[in-house]
């Protein structure tokens, strides 16, 4: 029998916790009632768990060091071999170090995870796969992905490969890495609040945030489901479109997949833009943060939509500017609930819960002075928040939310896409391990104006290398509406076919 009657101590501290004051009498009383419900969880514990086969084989690879990991962006290789044929054959791919892969040492950037080894595979994987992938293995992200820099991963920073010494973005910072440095093909991301699209513009990748729900977040760990987003990072938009068609659709499993609709993504590769109506979000630029050179680079990429025939034009969404608030109350509250007191995956869903990683998540309580200070910040704060305020503030967000969309569709009512840049700066340099805690949490979170938004929205949207200024890549975001990420890569596509965008500058 695993599962035995708690003992008077153990439910007197159980009342304690729930605010009761009970007499041991009574307490006692009350155990010896429980016993059926008790004989119930063992018959459960004898129950096979109901979760996904694995199909593929492979070997638990290993931590590459030296001249095989010159980025620090991988943390283990793992060869993978796909079906024989399919969309993806010949492709290589690397996953974030969120998504589950069976038999291969997953720590989500996290030294409170390490050691955790999955038994299931993701969606995805089994998707890709299935296509004819070969999985190559898993990349450094950022300390359970809480950080838009790349210097919080338990195992060091990761280094961008377009500048040494400056941050890959994150929080899918080895992802982007491996991609722009041309180890891998593809590469899986995760985003909650620009975290595929943050790496992609600082190293020069195409990122694309789905819609929400449109890729099945089944097996990978989750940090807060109305925010959880998984989708392709490329170093073309022909393999991006390719990557999602083969990614994309519901799968049974994931519940955030209603009222979806997939298509052939690449069919909109090669497409003439004339008649695509683009938007530049005039609340995207400006910021107190922007740099006047990423912002003309933005800028000169609408001018180029314009001269290969799309039809341009500035639009305002006023409720952009306050966008970030609404997204942090949901970010805060929200992760504190269910990624760490719900062991990532909470209650009161239907989907696959992976036992396995909720156990083994579990060690963040015994652990937890050293949690990433990023991490630090957000659950004190969301702690804070659901102490003092009881919820009523991630409420109110997520009630807000609701109109924040409607606010973006209005304006996609009458264009396409809208346009701004990804983020309001280029990369920026790694903190030094000895940096103050002020400058480690600015260079983690300063850059979400833009992106945080349609994390909530859930708008897709696909940061576009529009540039290069300083040695370095400027990214600029094409945002559609629900579930038309082929209207984005019809414009991406274009602009990419149109000129080397490494040769672009602001002047």
């Amino acid at each position: 029998m695993t599962v035995k009657l708690p003992t008077t101590e153990e439910m007197s501290e159980v009342c304690e916790a729930l605010g009761m004051s009970m007499p041991v009498a009574e307490i006692d009383g009350f155990i010896a009632q429980m016993g059926g419900a008790v004989a119930a969880y063992n018959v459960l514990d004898t129950l096979p768990d109901d979760v996904p086969l694995v199909k593929y084989p492979r070997t638990p690879g290993y931590q590459p060091t030296g001249d095989e990991n010159v980025y620090n962006a991988w943390y283990r290789k793992a060869e993978v071999k796909g079906a024989a044929s399919g969309k993806l054959h010949g492709k290589t791919v690397v996953l974030k170090d969120n998504v589950l892969l069976a038999g291969v040492p997953m720590m989500n950037g996290a030294s409170s995870l390490q050691g955790y080894v999955p038994d299931v595979d993701a969606t995805i994987v089994t998707r890709m796969l299935d296509a004819g992938a070969t999985i190559v293995g898993k990349a450094h992200c950022e300390y359970f992905c809480f950080s838009g820099g790349s210097h919080t991963s338990a195992l060091g920073p990761v280094i961008n490969p377009r500048k040494a010494g400056y941050s890959a973005g994150g929080s899918s910072s080895g992802s982007a890495t491996l991609v722009a440095a041309k180890e891998v093909d593809m590469a899986i991301g995760g985003d909650q609040g620009g975290s595929i699209r943050i790496p992609s513009a600082y190293c020069g990748t195409y990122g694309m945030k789905p819609t929400h729900g449109l890729v099945p977040y089944t097996g990978v760990m989750p940090i807060e489901s109305t925010l959880d987003h998984t989708g392709p990072i490329t170093a073309n938009v022909a393999d991006n479109a390719l990557l999602l068609e083969v990614l994309a659709g519901p799968d049974g499993l994931d519940p955030r997949q209603i009222d979806i609709s997939t298509e052939a993504y690449t069919a909109a590769l090669g497409k003439p833009l004339k008649g695509l109506r683009i938007g530049v979000l005039t609340e995207g630029f400006g910021h107190a943060n922007s740099e006047t050179d990423v912002d003309a680079l933005v800028r000169k990429a609408a001018d180029r939509f314009r001269a290969l025939g799309a039809e341009v034009a500035d639009v305002s969404v006023p409720m952009h500017a306050v966008s970030g608030a609404i997204w942090s109350a949901i970010a805060h509250e929200g992760a504190t609930v269910q990624m760490m007191h719900g062991n990532g995956f909470g209650f009161n869903w239907k989907g696959l819960y992976v036992t396995s990683l909720m156990q083994a998540h579990d060690a963040w309580r015994t652990r937890a002075d050293g949690l990433s200070d990023t991490l630090k910040v957000t659950i004190m704060l969301g702690q804070y928040m659901l102490q003092k305020h009881r919820g009523v503030y991630y409420a109110k967000a997520q009630n807000l939310a609701r109109r924040l969309r409607a606010a973006y569709d209005a304006v996609l009512a009458d264009y396409d896409l809208l346009l701004l840049p990804t983020v309001p700066m280029k990369a920026t340099k790694l903190p030094e391990p000895s940096a103050p805690l002020g400058e480690i949490l600015t260079r983690a979170f300063e850059m979400l104006g833009n992106t945080a938004a349609f994390d909530v929205t859930g708008h897709p949207a696909m940061s576009v290398p529009c540039g290069m200024s300083d040695g370095l890549p400027v990214g600029m975001m094409l945002v559609g509406k629900h579930c038309a990420e082929a209207s984005i890569y019809q414009a991406a596509h274009a602009f990419e076919q149109s000129e080397d965008w490494t040769s672009l500058k602001p002047a």
